[in-house]
């Protein structure tokens, strides 16, 4: 019988929840864009390039082409990069079971995409190019969880979120395990905000840890003052920043922010060494790393010469635009977008940040 349940993308996280589907004994197809992915997870059982080091079952098996992985499937679960994905989704629009709205659909990729309107949410941009059975069926899944944990069986809670309260359930049921929690939510446009602007977060927050860590050898004037409670600071503000967005986007429930698809994601995506845009804005201090580019647009356009991908710089753009269109106050996101368009140090940002969170 074949698989029932694919897999789109098989950078870590995507292939992490593959790992999780076929350890309950359910065949899983995933496609990988890179061959060599591909083949490495089919006869060495391992993704070298994302995930090296653990071990995957042999009933999870890759394919390099999309058509064949999407076809006649029960589930599909989108999980390449928001710069990719909606030119992705578009490549399996011909596939018969969806076409007929016969698959069930969920994403995992978390980020703003890039429109002829604007930044916007992902399910409502899927929603303009999948059938209309899609419509309001689409499933969001997010969550305080790290690839490099949830892979080695480490305890993680996950929102399922969606405005069908069965289709939520189902893939709440799919992804769940002994250690693998999963709640669901109908507050779609909040768990997608918060999921996304949170990553531009984590890069500030990266940017201070930086600072803190190198004291007075950073050339910041006071930064043997920063400590733990600073970085609480700018993580509360940061949280205020996201529900701000949030309840302007049209977030429907509070709770969404103090649950584990809010604080909790901030937090671990900020504090923990597997958060990648965490050591972005950490190697922003210490490597320099963003001096080669001339401002955002070049960071975005050759994000590829970095050898991993911080989801926060695309996310900086786009949240600094939502802002200015909602008119809202988020100093914390629109200083690093300054930063990453090198129109402000680092240094001028965070005295900024100080002085404009004590009015």
């Amino acid at each position: 019988m074949a698989a029932q349940t694919a897999v789109i993308g098989a950078g870590a996280w995507g292939t992490t929840v593959a790992k999780v589907i076929a350890e309950k004994g359910k065949d899983v197809v995933i496609w990988s864009f890179e061959k060599d992915t591909r083949d490495d997870i089919n006869f060495r059982f391992e993704n070298k390039r994302y995930l090296s080091g653990i071990s995957l079952p042999r009933n999870l098996k890759a394919t390099s082409d999309i058509i064949e992985a999407a076809s006649e499937r029960k589930q599909l679960i989108l999980a390449v990069p928001s710069l990719f994905l909606l030119q992705t989704t578009k490549q399996i629009l011909s596939v018969p079971s969806i076409r007929e709205g016969e698959t069930a659909i969920a994403v995992i990729t978390k980020g703003f995409l890039s429109t002829d309107k604007g930044p916007r949410l992902i399910l409502e941009t899927l929603e303009d190019y999948l059938p209309g059975f899609y419509r309001q069926a689409l499933v969001y899944i997010a969550g305080p969880s790290h690839a490099e944990e949830v892979s080695r069986g480490k305890i993680t809670g996950l929102i399922a979120a969606s405005e069908n309260a069965k289709k939520s359930i189902h893939f709440r049921d799919l992804l769940k395990s002994k250690n693998l929690l999963v709640f669901s939510s109908f507050d779609v446009r909040g768990v997608q905000v918060a999921a996304a602007a949170k990553n531009v977060i984590a890069i500030a927050f990266g940017l201070l840890d930086a600072l803190k860590t190198q004291g007075d050898a950073s050339g910041f004037e006071g930064a043997n003052l920063l400590g733990d409670g600073t970085e609480s600071l700018l993580l509360a503000a940061g949280l205020n920043e996201i529900q701000t967005l949030g309840v302007a986007m049209g977030a429907t429930h509070p709770e969404t922010f103090t649950s584990i698809s809010g604080i909790g994601d901030l937090d671990v995506t900020c504090r923990s060494v597997f958060g990648r845009n965490r050591r972005f804005g950490k190697e922003i201090i210490e490597k320099k790393i963003i001096a080669p580019f001339k401002g955002i647009d070049d960071l975005i356009a050759r994000i590829n010469e970095l050898d991993y991908l911080p989801e926060g710089v695309a996310a900086a753009k786009h949240v600094k635009a939502l802002a200015e269109k909602h008119r809202l106050k988020m100093p914390i996101s629109i200083g690093l977008y300054r930063i990453l368009n090198r129109e402000i140090e680092p240094h001028a940002f965070l005295k900024q940040f100080l002085n404009e969170i004590g009015r």
